[in-house]
């Protein structure tokens, strides 16, 4: 299961990050991809409050 991944697992994929990219460009990556996940939140979150308001007028072109 991968979103049963554990601190173990974590550890191990956070030490191979670390020698990849090296200590000065990681947070740079995490900085980067926490960016992307706000913006992907904002925009999805923006698409439910779409949803709602459409849902709203045509209920109430309905009645």
């Amino acid at each position: 299961m991968p979103g049963n991944i554990g601190f173990p697992g974590l550890v191990v994929i956070l030490v191979i990050a670390l020698i990849i990219f090296g200590p000065r460009k990681l947070p740079e990556i995490g900085r980067a991809f926490g960016e992307t996940l706000r913006e992907f939140k904002k925009s999805t979150s923006g698409l439910v409050n779409d949803t709602d308001e459409k849902e709203k007028v045509d209920s109430k072109q309905k009645v």
